[in-house]
């Protein structure tokens, strides 16, 4: 090969490897990830990890009160204090163009963020979870245990559609309760649902959880948002987490 050749070819290599560098650049992405009631954010160990591989920036915070913050539990917990928690996590860790994404509970959580703070986002991504208008609460549950009145306890791991034993035993084993207020106040919201990102909403289907079927009516037919749907249970991060991480890939572009 003569210096000419060389040099053409050493060229080409360098910019293909640029071009290979800039396009794995444009592909990462921020992801947040909001865990749901009597959850943590434990729940989320193996969608982290695949994303991370992947080359993405992941948080995963643990709300107050609940998860590894039980310790924190008390009445004065509400939904509002969890939304103004992910809306400090964005600012503090300087997170822009983000995907949020929200499970079950998470759904009202993630609304009310981007209510607030929509120039930080880049997707809402609603992972079989409630969808809460302005003025609407999730209401009270059954099963508040009186002698601790600011905790919901949880249910048992087999709600959550999961079969594996190996995983009904490791969601059991962390499942914690709730604050109780979370469910009390009703979500303020300034503008509509969404607040002008796009929206996403993956129902799980595998086993189905019959009371959010509303959710996911209200999703298609009242706010036009895109539905997906993953053959699995409730809790897809702990039992799908391998399809979940390609599905919030593709969403995310």
């Amino acid at each position: 090969m003569d210096r000419r050749s060389f040099l053409r070819t050493a060229a080409g290599a360098t910019l293909a490897a640029t071009a290979s560098t800039a396009a794995h650049a444009q592909e990462a992405q921020s992801f947040v990830l909001v865990h749901g009631a009597w959850h943590g954010a434990w729940c989320w160990q193996r969608v982290v990890t695949l994303l991370e591989s992947h080359g993405h920036r992941v948080e995963a915070p643990a709300l107050a009160g609940v998860g590894e913050r039980v310790g924190e539990l008390s009445a004065q917990i509400t939904l509002d204090t969890h939304i103004e928690q992910i809306v400090a996590l964005l600012t503090e860790r300087g997170l822009w163009n983000a995907v949020l994404v929200g499970h079950s509970y998470a759904g009202a959580v993630i609304t009310g963020v981007a209510d607030r703070m929509p120039q930080r986002l880049r997707r809402l991504v609603f992972l079989d979870a409630v969808i809460l208008e302005n003025g609407q609460s999730l209401g009270f549950p059954a099963g508040r245990d009186p002698r601790r009145p600011a905790a919901i306890p949880p249910p048992p791991a087999t709600a959550f559609g999961i079969a594996n034993p190996a995983d009904l035993a490791w969601v059991q084993q962390n499942l914690t309760a709730h604050p109780a207020g979370t469910f009390e106040l009703p979500l303020i919201l300034q503008n509509p649902v969404g607040n002008g990102l796009k929206c996403i909403y993956v129902a799980c289907n595998r086993p189905a959880m019959m009371e959010h079927a509303l959710f996911r009516q209200m999703a298609k037919a009242n706010l036009g948002w895109q539905i997906l749907e993953l053959a699995t249970g409730h809790d897809a991060m702990v039992t799908a987490p391998g399809p979940l991480v390609d599905l919030l890939e593709r969403v995310a572009v």
